[in-house]
Formats: structure tokens, sequence, C-alpha cells
């Protein structure tokens, strides 16, 4: 126990000693030197740098690699402090409602984004209602129209536009609108810019929708409106027709002449469907795109133009095929260019594609073989060399020496031999079963080359929709789980998979939209 008040010696109290090596007894080390402050300071500066550095690689993609989930609380902590300051939505995305939706897209299941998504709501109302009392009546419909678009409780949402439509009903001086929509009315100018008598009308009804006089004028200019469409429709101007009842349906779609008038240009529409129809069918396929072309300006969505086309589109691909079957490679490729312009991605097309290049090929392979005939000896051989291969498994490998690259090359140089057909319809059925095998271990790109074998050993394309389906599902999949983990480029790679196999698999639009909203993040 050390005497009271006797104070011990620390490192820090020898900073004003002299310490010689030579003042200690003989044989004794020198004492070891202290840390100056400036070597302290360099020692801090290591570790706080090495601490950022840690820090930054938490947040790269190695770290979003490392662990899944980091990507989904990244844009949960970035939304939250956007939300916090009051940035709830920016076409950038850098909003607290895109950067939520974000994390939503890559992990449906978290239910930190859908929460904050309800307080974003909750703040976008709240704005709505300050707007109000401070007379922005812009950005109070802004604010209002996102909160109701994040699901807001209609009665709320109906209190605030309550209260927004009687200010702007104080402010906006609604009998002068109501005379200039007579007046427009009267002059015949009833939609398409905001001084037209309808776009007024809506305007009053809006901040007032009780009015009388705004309501009656309306339906007057309405029942105009759709009596110059049947009038359009008489003509035959059916896009005039169109334009005239979709504008009608916005503004009153209970009005008591829409039906009648919308059920004539049904009766329009179905009867142009029917002649394209009529047309196919006859082989006028330049008439019936024509037809399914005008059909598509009315309404681009329109699934019978989009089958219409894709039927064209076939139907030209069986025309180029013929040419190619006849070695008329010309006429077989511009035909093969107009039914591509139509549907790039339809399987016809590409199996059209595919049966033109192996028409060249048996073309020049005869050219080939009757140059040198001696060649035509060869094809026993590869025959017994192609179903050796086949009884080993070597369906599609080794390149070169597999069954199916030793029956290809017989089939090059004796293509209507009675022996080389039989051989090909035999390999068909083990090709078939290569897909099953490999879709069953999940080895997709392994699958995609069975596929492949079929439709080179001249599977048609309609017996193979079913597969390449299943395929493109399989490769959906797999994107799924890696947009999940936050591994964006390997679930876009594995869409682009999923689209080369099949277009119009069943799934991919709503993955599209999903990884889409990710990469905003």
């Amino acid at each position: 126990m050390r005497p009271r008040g006797r104070r011990e010696p620390v490192v820090g109290d020898l900073r004003g000693l002299r310490l010689d090596a030579r003042a200690g007894p003989p044989g004794e080390r020198p004492p070891v030197r202290p840390a100056t402050r400036p070597q302290r300071w360099i020692i801090a500066l290591a570790v706080a740098a090495a601490l950022a550095a840690t820090a930054a690689l938490l947040r790269d993609p190695l770290a979003e690699r490392m662990w899944p989930e980091a990507r989904v609380h990244a844009l949960t902590d970035d939304a939250a402090a956007a939300l916090a300051h009051g940035h709830l939505s920016a076409p950038d995305g850098s909003g607290a409602r895109e950067l939520y939706e974000a994390a939503r897209a890559i992990d449906p299941d978290q239910l930190a984004p859908r929460a904050g998504l309800a307080r974003v709501a909750d703040a976008a109302l709240a704005q709505a209602s300050a707007s109000v009392d401070a007379g922005r009546f812009a950005d109070a419909h802004a604010h209002l129209r996102l909160a109701r678009e994040l699901s807001i409780p209609r009665e709320r949402a109906d209190a605030v536009a309550g209260r927004l439509r009687g200010r702007e009903a104080t402010l906006a001086g609604l009998d002068g609108l109501v005379l200039q929509a007579e007046s427009a009315r009267a002059a015949g100018r009833l939609h398409g810019d905001d001084s037209a008598a309808l776009p007024l009308y809506a305007r009053v009804l809006a901040l007032d929708p009780g009015r009388a006089d705004a309501l009656r004028g309306r339906d007057d200019a309405l029942a105009a409106l759709l009596q110059q469409a049947r009038t359009d429709l008489r003509q035959g101007d059916l896009q005039a027709a169109a334009t005239g009842i979709a504008a009608a349906r916005g503004y009153d779609p209970g009005h008591v002449d829409l039906p009648d008038t919308e059920a004539r240009l049904t009766e329009e529409l179905d009867a142009l469907r029917r002649r394209a129809a009529v047309d196919l069918a006859g082989g006028r396929i330049d008439a019936a795109v024509a037809t399914w072309r005008r059909l598509q300006q009315f309404d681009p969505d329109d699934a019978g133009a989009r089958d219409g086309l894709q039927q064209a589109a076939a139907a030209l691909a069986r025309q180029a095929q013929r040419q190619g079957a006849d070695f008329r490679f010309a006429e077989a490729d511009a035909i093969l260019a107009r039914a591509r312009a139509l549907a790039p991605d339809a399987a016809a097309v590409a199996s059209a594609q595919s049966a033109l290049e192996r028409a060249r090929q048996r073309h020049a392979q005869l050219q080939a073989s009757s140059a040198r005939p001696d060649r035509a000896d060869r094809v026993p051989g590869l025959l017994r060399q192609a179903a050796e291969a086949e009884a080993r498994g070597d369906l599609l490998t080794p390149p070169g020496d597999s069954a199916y690259d030793r029956l290809r090359a017989a089939q090059a140089i004796a293509p209507r031999d009675a022996n080389v057909q039989r051989a090909v319809a035999r390999l068909l059925p083990s090709a078939r079963a290569c897909f099953e095998r490999q879709l069953s271990a999940n080895d997709l790109a392994r699958a995609r080359r069975c596929l492949d074998a079929r439709e080179a050993l001249g599977e048609s394309a309609s017996a193979m929709t079913g597969d390449r389906r299943r395929l493109a599902q399989r490769w959906l999949a797999i994107g799924d789980e890696r947009l999940g983990a936050g591994q964006l480029d390997a679930a876009s790679a594995a869409l682009a998979s999923a689209r080369a196999i099949d277009p119009r698999a069943p799934g991919i639009e709503e993955f599209q939209r999903r990884l889409r909203v990710a990469s905003r993040g």
C-alpha cells in the first residue's frame, strides 16, 4: 500500500526526463521510448481510415452479394431519410416512394417497405391539407393524388378533397366559367383544349358537383359530341368517331347516348376484323395486314389485331420456308423480311429462319456432293458412327463426334437418302429425352442445346411451343431468385434468356417491371 499523497510515475510523466542508455547499471537494457504525440495521431488516423474503408466496403456490391438483404435495408434507410426531409416522390427515383418501391420489388415479403409506403401516404395527405390551408391548390392536388395512389383510406382523402373544392370554388368565380362554357358550346367548340365547353364544365363541376346549369350544359354538349361521332361512323371516319367517343366517356361514362354509339363503333370494328380474317384465309396477306394496322390505330393494345399480325407473319414465314425448300433464296429472304417486320419475336419466323439456313446448307452440300460423287460412300460410315455415339449417350457432345454431328454430316451429303431420313427420325426422340433430362437436372444451358437440336432435326415449331415455355419459366424462376438476392445483373441476364426462348411466356412483362423498379433504386 502506497503512502497517502505519494504520486506514482506514469508514462506521461517521463516526457520531461532525459532518457540516456548510459545512465543504467551495466548490462541493463535501455528503456523503450514511449510514442510521441505526433506518432499517436498518425496511429489514430490510420485506424480511422481503416474503419472508413470497412464502412465503404459494406455498402458496395460486394456486401450485397455477401448479404442479400443489404440492398433492401440500404434502400429502406435512404427512403426513411427522404421521408424525414419531406422528399416524398421524384421522377429521378430519389423520393421516398420510389425508394420504398424499389426495396419492395427486390423482396416483396419484406414488411418495412410496405409500412414505409403507408407512412409516405400519410405524409402526402398531411402536405395536401397544409397546401389547401395555404392556398397552394396545385400542390394540394399533387399531394392528394400521391396519397390516393398509395391507397390512403378513401374517407380521409375525400375529406381533404372536399375542403380543396370549397376553397377553389370560393376563388374561381364559377358564374363566369359557366358563361364561357355556354359560349363555347354555342360555337361548336365542344372539346380539344381548355377553353372548349366540356373542359370548362368539368372545372365547374369539380368545384361544385351539384351545380344544375353546369350539369345541363355538359349533358347537351355530350349529346352533340356523340351525334357527331355517329355521323363520322356513317361516313367511314372511324378514327374521328373513336376519338369523340373516348372523349365523351372521359367526361361522363354514364351518358344516355354513349352505349348506343359505342355499340355502333364495336360493330364497325368487328366488321374490320372479319374482313381481315377473310383476306388472310384467301391469301391476301397485304390487305389483311393493312386492316389490322388500321385497328391498331384505334387501340394499340388490341389483342385481335396483334394476334392477326402474328398469323400474317406465320403465313409469310411458311411461304419463305417453301421458297427455301425449292432453293429460291432471294425470294425466301424477301418474304421472311416482311414476316420479321410484322412479328420479329414470333416462333414461326425463327423456325423459318432456321429452316432457310438448313436449306442453304443442303444446297451447298448437294452441289459439293455432285462435284465429288465419292463422298456418298461416307454415308454408311457416318450413320454407323452416329448410332455408336447415340448408344454411348453422346447425343450432342463432344463436338464433331456426337451422334447429332455425325448425322448432320450424313444429312448434308445425302439429304434424301432413306437411311439418313430414318436415322433422323430415330434420333429425334433421343433429343426430346435429352431436353427432359437436362431440364430435370436444372441444367438450362444444355436443355437449350437439346431444344436447338430438335429444331435442327426438323421438329415443328408448334410441337416445341410447350417446351419452350417451360424452359423460359425456369429462367424466370432463376431471375426471381437473383432479384431477391439483389443481384440485378444476373436477374437481367436470366430475363434475357427467358425472352430469347419464348418472348410471350407468362410473367415476362411483370418480372421486367419489377426489375426496372429495383434498378431505379
